[in-house]
């Protein structure tokens, strides 16, 4: 349990993230009745508060006190509208680090992509965030906080979250899954309808399923052979892919859930029909999903996006060997809020 810290303290634990229980201890130790643990806890989670002088049923004179106590939200340094409704946010945190996190509504429900990390330290070849380097891990009150921040834009509830954003969650394995427990017990979300995606950390997927979670793997794999998945990722030079392969069935024989593969497909470099049989080969007998995503472009790279007919083409060959298969539309193109896009480019004012 995450001890929160006294409000007389200098160092302040921000509340957002807490548990009821934890909310409970805090009010309790500010002298003050069991009951409005209760309270604030419905004043983060549901109502929004950014200040604890935001609380109105707390009395007048202890809110005043605790008028510089944080409760652990961002400020919205930008906004990025797509034509699709798609919305990209910069968030300033409280050291003035920028984090990106977008909101992607459909007509039944509202996906929020959060990051893990300020910036990325995994380099993969074809994705901007980790063009930009990397900074610092994410606390658990700022990963919640993201979510949060889409809730009150859009004005309605969040239905799913993916561990998509910024940042390799299996590096910050602590506050991500503090985060998953306190968005699922605290905010309301489904662990079913939350999504961690990781490149591969040797142990971490481990991990993971020794937590039994409900939440959704998803293993970004991008190479069908070792050789190509060290050239696009850095990181897979430490980590071989039978390696990860295995891992992941130990994933599903541990937890009796499907792993979810994320493949990027970039023209003319991984997106042959070979590849789709070579993937294939892996994938065989395997409880698993592949979801094919054609490159969205960056500045930084020349790759390209594959051609239509050699989608489809890869597609068809996995069907044809009963691999289950989708591909994502893209989202947020306009934004640069679409997978492999996220970076915070806008300057600091």
């Amino acid at each position: 349990m995450q001890q929160l810290e006294p409000a007389h303290r200098v160092e302040h634990q921000p509340l957002v993230g807490a548990s009821l229980t934890e909310l409970t201890e805090w009010v309790k130790q500010q002298q003050q009745p069991a009951y409005r643990g209760k309270q604030l806890h419905q004043w983060i989670y549901q109502k929004g508060a950014r200040s604890l002088s935001d609380v109105s049923v707390f009395p007048k004179s202890w809110r005043e006190n605790l008028a510089d106590y944080p409760i652990g939200r961002s400020q919205i340094h930008f906004q990025a509208p797509a034509l699709d409704g798609t919305i990209k946010f910069l968030l300033k945190l409280s050291d003035g680090q920028i984090v990106e996190t977008v909101g992607i509504p459909t007509e039944k429900r509202l996906t929020v992509c959060v990051s893990s990390q300020v910036g990325c330290p995994m380099a993969c070849d074809f994705c901007a965030t980790g063009k930009g380097g990397f900074k610092r891990n994410l606390e658990r009150h700022e990963i919640v906080d993201q979510v949060l921040t889409v809730q009150e834009v859009f004005q309605q509830r969040v239905s799913n979250i993916v561990f998509m954003g910024m940042g390799e969650p299996l590096l910050n394995t602590d506050n991500v899954l503090g985060a998953v427990r306190s968005l699922n017990e605290d905010v309301g979300i489904g662990q079913r309808l939350i999504t961690i995606s990781t490149v591969g950390i040797p142990g971490k997927i481990r991990r993971l399923a020794e937590e039994q979670l409900q939440a959704t793997l998803a293993v970004s794999l991008h190479a069908s052979n070792q050789a190509l998945r060290t050239q696009l990722i850095p990181s897979a030079r430490q980590y071989p892919l039978e390696t990860l392969l295995s891992e992941c069935r130990e994933y599903v024989k541990l937890t009796g859930r499907r792993v979810s593969f994320e493949y990027v497909l970039l023209a003319e470099l991984n997106d042959c029909v070979e590849h789709a049989i070579e993937l294939s080969e892996h994938l065989r007998g395997f409880q698993s999903h592949v979801n094919l995503i054609p490159y969205n472009p960056i500045s930084e790279v020349d790759y390209q996006k594959p051609d239509p007919r050699r989608i489809q083409a890869f597609v068809n060959t996995l069907k044809e060997r009963h691999i289950a298969v989708s591909v994502r539309r893209p989202r947020g193109l306009e934004a640069d809020a679409a997978c492999g896009q996220l970076r915070a480019s806008q300057a600091i004012a």
